[in-house]
């Protein structure tokens, strides 16, 4: 982000401020979701710390896990790279959530709702242009509900529209996407919420362990998405060559593998 500030994007930083502030925290979840306004009443963070998630994976998820007052469970996590499988690792760990409710003994009633609340930097949802995607087992036919036990929101911030569109869910994209102090200026003005999360941010960018802790979880995530994307050109290229034996015109399969048709060339 310009001026030096840390950007709010990153799962580090966003931690940071939504989970050890929980009037930032309740304003956020209220914009996102439908859930009844008594249920913000007692909202219970189940790791608000650092060191156990950062020291033990780098490249792991920094989320935010939250307890309603009636026992609802929401995650909220950011992901700024666009990693294979997304769509299945978020129906993964929601899943993970609902199983990780009972023990043994539990009968079935003990389950309580999960929320998923997915903020990405990429577009994971081509179907439509909506920056909000709100997804629940419904029938596609009829329309009747299935159960309210599964729910995942997928916020995607390169759809946000550059005009105002009278939602306090824009403002809080807005947050996490500026760039520059002006954006945040205009924001802090229209939510008090917010000029306290930008306030924060300020102070967490001028901390220096704040920024080394940043700066190495960046690195961390760099090297992840390298790792990927080696992986899977890998994949492509042993894709390419299989399918230059069954005698494919090296223009198809660059259509089929993304490889351009000079890479392809060098594979025979």
């Amino acid at each position: 982000m310009e001026d030096g500030l840390l950007s709010p994007r990153s799962d580090l930083i966003f931690k940071l401020i939504f989970s050890r502030n929980m009037d930032i925290l309740t304003a956020f979840l209220q914009a996102v979701l439908d859930l009844p306004e008594d249920e913000y009443e007692q909202l219970t963070i189940m790791d608000p710390h650092l060191k156990q998630d950062f020291n033990d994976d780098k490249s792991g998820i920094l989320d935010v896990k939250i307890h309603t007052k009636s026992g609802k469970v929401i995650d909220v996590e950011v992901q700024v790279s666009n990693v294979p499988q997304m769509r299945e690792r978020i129906i993964f760990y929601t899943a993970k959530m609902v199983t990780e409710q009972i023990g043994k003994g539990e009968e079935y009633e003990a389950i309580k709702r999960v929320i998923s609340i997915v903020i990405t930097d990429y577009r994971l949802i081509p179907e439509n242009e909506r920056y909000h995607n709100r997804y629940r087992l419904y029938d596609s036919e009829t329309g009747s509900q299935f159960t309210d036990l599964l729910e995942v929101d997928v916020l995607e911030l390169p759809k946000l529209p550059a005009e105002h569109d009278n939602t306090e869910l824009w403002n809080w994209m807005m947050f996490l996407k500026s760039e520059r102090k002006e954006d945040l200026s205009m924001l802090e003005e229209r939510n008090p919420h917010i000029k306290k999360a930008v306030g924060i941010l300020k102070e967490l960018s001028q901390d220096e362990r704040t920024r080394l802790l940043y700066e190495e979880r960046e690195k961390a995530r760099r090297d992840m998405v390298s790792r990927i994307n080696g992986a899977v050109r890998e994949k492509m290229q042993e894709t390419a060559r299989n399918l230059l034996t069954l005698g494919v015109p090296i223009e198809t399969i660059a259509k089929a593998t993304d490889l351009s048709e000079d890479d392809i060339k060098k594979l025979q």
